[in-house]
């Protein structure tokens, strides 16, 4: 099963399982996984980073035979998240769900990063999902027009929130701003969650949020959706527009979630690692419920995961330097 620890518990738990390690070292090497395995979230729990590695680890530990500990690591645009996953060994037990933000964008976005592409291996994607233009149903905006309309009425009164600075919910945010010719705030949090949770509360005015994390809301009427990020409606919200057909073109945004390891993993690990997720991913009860959440399983190979990556760090490069958001 998937449980979540302090981080007082999960050191005791790694020192027993380091224990456990030294007192087979001078036997036979044991087969992989025997202790426990920490899948780092570099969001607060709630966001869709968080419910994907949930989801996921839950049907992993059953697979593998071992938990799959989660971790979370908020803060820092997932900063924290990845250098919490460098600072292990690499052995294949600690792993990270690693995410558009800290694995693409933000190699366009900060000046300097403690790692850099190479310092991960890649597992496989977990899930893509569209983002949804979401705002409170108290601002006077029913479609985008209505909402462009309002916020130029304001330059510099509204704000966006954001799952974090460098996530897609940020840049999404910022070229909407971009194509759209309005002056708002950007709100960073500390993920999806306490970001969401602010936009219902009023205190900020809208925000371009991964899907699962803001449909439940959407659905309870909490939170109005003007349109969506993908390239054609979502079944969840078939009467909600894409960008697209509410008059913007260029702005097809998808996020994704995915395993990755610590460069230098063994082949042998990352492959058993693959194999687990994959037949996770290909369960039934495992797609059904991320197509509810809006999303797209996952499942591709590592080495595909990785072109992936790569191509989406080169895309997001060009958005950040489209949009002029300042370098962190």
């Amino acid at each position: 099963m998937t449980t979540t620890m302090g981080g007082a518990g999960l050191a005791a738990a790694w020192a027993v399982a380091s224990f456990l390690s030294l007192g087979m070292a001078g036997g036979a090497q044991a087969a992989y996984p025997d202790h426990p395995i920490r899948l780092i979230v570099p969001a607060a729990a709630g966001g869709t980073t968080d419910i994907a590695a949930r989801l996921v680890g839950k049907r992993m530990s059953e697979i593998l035979g071992q938990p799959v500990v989660v971790d979370n690591r908020a803060g820092g645009a997932g900063i924290i998240g990845a250098q919490a996953l460098l600072q292990a060994p690499a052995d294949g037990y600690t792993l990270m769900m690693g995410n558009i933000g800290p694995n693409a964008i933000n190699y366009a976005l900060y000046r300097q990063l403690p790692y850099k592409p190479q310092d991960f291996a890649p597992i496989t994607l977990v899930v893509s999902v569209p983002n949804v233009l979401v705002v409170n149903p108290k601002v006077p905006a029913h479609n985008v027009a209505e909402l462009v309309s309002y916020a130029k009425t304001q330059p510099g009164q509204l704000s966006f929130g954001s799952s974090g600075t460098g996530q897609s919910v940020h840049l999404s945010g910022e070229l909407f701003k971009k194509r759209a010719g309005i002056d708002a705030i950007h709100v960073p949090y500390k993920g999806a969650a306490p970001a969401v949770a602010d936009l219902v509360a009023g205190q900020v005015t809208m925000m371009v949020d991964n899907l699962p994390s803001s449909l439940p809301q959407i659905q309870a009427g909490k939170l109005r959706a003007l349109a969506v990020t993908s390239a054609t409606r979502v079944p969840e919200l078939p009467d909600v527009p894409t960008m697209k057909e509410a008059g913007y073109d260029d702005f097809q945004v998808t996020a994704w979630f995915g395993l990755v390891a610590r460069a230098g993993t063994p082949q042998a690990v990352i492959d058993q690692l693959y194999k687990a997720a994959s037949t996770a991913l290909a369960e039934p009860q495992i797609k059904t419920r991320l197509a509810e959440l809006g999303g797209q399983s996952g499942g591709d190979t590592p080495q595909h995961f990785g072109q992936m990556i790569e191509q989406e760090r080169q895309r997001w490069a060009r958005v950040v330097k489209d949009t002029g958001i300042p370098l962190q």
